[in-house]
């Protein structure tokens, strides 16, 4: 599926082509875990280094027997200063109390009903929670549920690598980017993680000097 869909995006547009050729096969992953671990994850990762979010996990995983994630039961029964002491802000603690409260009341669904969903249902429902918005569930859409045809144009990488892909002076406008990603339809979130590694691969050249 993912080469056939690779193929069809070679031949759909040059210079996505060319990127293809610089960076090779896709090796995107297929995600497993739920909507609510994804959120919690994500949530932790925002504005922070993957190393730090990393870390803050492992502190609040540590918590719990297992040294697992927390139920939602767990987690809404934890401390407010037993959650700060692993490091997350008070912003980022309410968002977790709502994602656990949210998902206690069937709003964040388990995957089997969540795989029901269309995109856009999925991200009418993740969008109600508090600290949770497009981008981030467009992120558990693509690298949780594994849906092929998403194209989060908010994302400063893809447009970056957009910008330096296609030689533009600036990156391209959110609504502009996505009428021109219709093109790579149905495979957008494959379009999008070129976009990604062709940037990662732009400034590696750069340090190489």
């Amino acid at each position: 599926m993912t080469e056939s869909a690779v193929r069809a995006l070679a031949a759909l547009d040059e210079r996505l082509a060319a990127a293809i050729e610089v960076i090779g096969p896709c090796t995107l992953t297929r995600g497993r875990g739920s909507p609510y671990e994804a959120l919690l994850s994500a949530i932790t990762h925002q504005q922070l280094h993957g190393n730090a979010a990393a870390a803050i996990l492992r502190r609040l995983k540590a918590l719990y027997p297992g040294a697992r994630y927390p139920t939602p039961e767990e987690l809404i029964a934890t401390s407010e200063a037993d959650l700060r002491g692993a490091g997350l802000s008070r912003a980022k603690l309410l968002a977790m109390q709502d994602v656990a409260r949210r998902t206690l009341d069937g709003t964040v669904p388990d995957r089997r009903a969540i795989m029901r969903l269309d995109d856009a249902a999925v991200i009418e429902r993740l969008t109600a929670v508090r600290g949770v918005g497009r981008w981030t569930a467009e992120m558990l859409l693509m690298f949780t549920l594994n849906r092929p045809d998403v194209l989060p144009v908010d994302d400063f990488g893809v447009r970056e690598g957009f910008k330096l892909l296609y030689r533009k002076r600036a990156q391209p406008k959110p609504r502009w980017l996505a009428a021109y990603g219709e093109r790579w339809a149905p495979y957008r979130t494959i379009a999008s993680w070129y976009l990604w590694r062709y940037l990662d691969h732009d400034r590696a050249q750069r340090r190489a000097g």
